[in-house]
């Protein structure tokens, strides 16, 4: 149906110079764009660019080689576009005059035209009548369908807001029962579906190549480069990661840069989940073949699973989850490993004092590794009844925050998010509280925290938890797919990652 590329670049722009040049941009990587020119300020703007496209449509090649698709939404439907359904018309009318192949006209504007008038604007283009909602999925999008189809369009898109990864997939599934269909889940928990929409029967996905225009957007160059969306297809395995937040995370760049260099047919996505049990039931229809997992869920997904690692069962937390056969759940912890890879090389553990800064999922596999390493560990956390519990398990001892300025340790480790981005700004201690040799954060984006430079101020040696992140989820690729890691390539992928 879309007879070029079918990841759609997005641009919108405020000037119609900006949007020329943003067209040029997308033209490099794409040859499907669509052009918000409701975005542009004015109506005076948008004429601008409908006149730029006419006397640059033979050098653009809109006759053959493009697909240009012209959007005006209005405001009332979630554009920009301030002026009536007649005024969206005629600037659609001269776009297509103008050589974009489509016209997306919202089913608010369709339903308010008579059918004639839609037919009309089918002659002079492509019609793709668009359907957004903005706060919810509506439990019975069938019904959703039947009324955008009823505008009688050559092609229909549903956008709506998805409150969890289900909902995400109910969206997508309106696409497998139609070429005609344009799915697109929306929201901060749609990032993941919106890499698989092509994988699902989308026909097409949508990618800025510049500033955002809808919610969960990924840019043109991740979906391309990164995560390959173009290129999966049923047959692709499919890994996530899942957590509360998920956007710092550089865990796709590192187990997608193992799966290009080994050339395996997978993909890694990242996965916003709030409520587990939204994302377990969504693993057997989307064929999820195994999830990493991080803060808050490490504990929370032992009561989950249908057997575990007995060092993952002893630890209580589990960062590593394997679908077997039958949908079966099994669990490991290599957090494990990356806090001894880590450790082991700088510091004698044996016999060591170490203070571990919080009791969570990542907190009980530091400690563990810790104490199996015959260190003498030290829990300080905001909940004392958690650091005493962990302290207990471990055989180590917790201890109040008034008292860390008085200690002094060979080592200290923050489990906490205290620090990771986007609030870089934080440290779990102050600089008078580091009385230590070495400091170790977890936190790994950014990898030089708030906590690292305070110890470097005080001439401590530091640890960034790039190290640790790097061995766990190499680990983590190992159990997966049965192979050995290529782990300088992994590792190169997330160095220069800000």
């Amino acid at each position: 149906m879309f007879r070029t590329g079918r990841i759609c670049a997005v641009v919108a722009e405020r000037d119609a110079a900006a949007m020329a040049r943003g067209l040029r941009r997308a033209l490099r990587v794409s040859k499907t764009v669509e052009l918000r020119l409701d975005w542009l300020r004015s109506g005076g703007e948008i004429e601008r660019m409908i006149r730029w496209l006419a006397a640059n449509r033979k050098r653009l090649g809109t006759a053959s080689r493009l697909t240009l698709i012209a959007t005006c939404r209005r405001r009332g439907a979630g554009g920009e576009f301030v002026g009536g359904v007649r005024e969206e018309l005629e600037l659609l009318r001269g776009a297509a005059a103008a050589g974009c192949r489509w016209v997306d006209l919202e089913i608010e504007s369709a339903e308010w035209m008579r059918p004639e008038e839609v037919q009309e604007l089918r002659r002079v283009a492509r019609v793709l009548i668009s359907y957004h909602n903005f706060r919810r999925t509506l439990p019975n999008l069938r019904n959703v369908r039947i009324r955008v189809e009823n505008a009688r369009g050559d092609a229909i898109k549903i956008a709506a807001e998805a409150r969890g990864f289900r909902d995400a997939l109910r969206i997508l599934k309106l696409a497998r029962e139609s070429r005609r269909v344009v799915a697109v889940p929306m929201g901060d928990s749609a990032a993941a579906a919106r890499i698989l929409a092509l994988r699902g029967g989308s026909a097409l996905a949508y990618a800025p190549v510049g500033a955002a225009t809808a919610p969960g957007q990924i840019s043109f160059e991740e979906m391309t480069s990164l995560y390959r969306a173009d290129r999966l297809t049923r047959r692709t395995r499919i890994y996530a990661v899942i957590g509360d937040p998920i956007g710092h995370s550089l865990s796709p760049q590192l187990q997608n840069a193992g799966f290009r260099t080994r050339r395996m047919d997978a993909v890694y996505v990242p996965v916003l989940v709030r409520d587990l049990r939204d994302f377990l039931a969504a693993i057997g229809p989307l064929g999820i073949a195994g999830f990493s997992v991080t803060l808050p869920h490490k504990e929370a997904i032992l009561r989950h699973l249908d057997d575990c690692d007995p060092l993952a069962a002893e630890i209580g937390a589990v960062n590593t989850v394997v679908v077997r056969g039958g949908g079966k759940l099994y669990g490991y912890n290599t957090d494990y490993v990356g806090v001894l890879r880590a450790l082991e090389r700088r510091l004698p553990l044996a016999g060591s004092s170490v203070l571990v800064l919080g009791a969570g999922g990542s907190a009980r596999a530091v400690a563990f590794a810790l104490a199996r390493g015959g260190a003498n560990v030290r829990i300080c956390a905001r909940r004392i009844a958690r650091a005493r519990a962990l302290a207990r398990d471990v055989g180590g001892e917790a201890i109040e925050r008034r008292r860390v300025r008085a200690e002094f340790f060979d080592a200290i480790v923050n489990t906490t998010p205290v620090g990771m981005f986007p609030k870089v700004g934080e440290s779990p201690l102050e600089a008078r509280e580091l009385n230590c040799r070495l400091v170790f954060d977890l936190i790994y984006r950014p990898r030089d925290t708030k906590l690292l430079r305070l110890a470097k101020q005080r001439g401590i040696e530091t640890v960034s938890g790039l190290e640790m992140f790097v061995a766990q989820g190499t680990a983590q690729w190992e159990i997966w797919t049965g192979e050995r890691a290529p782990v300088r390539e992994m590792a190169e992928a997330v160095e220069g990652v800000e």
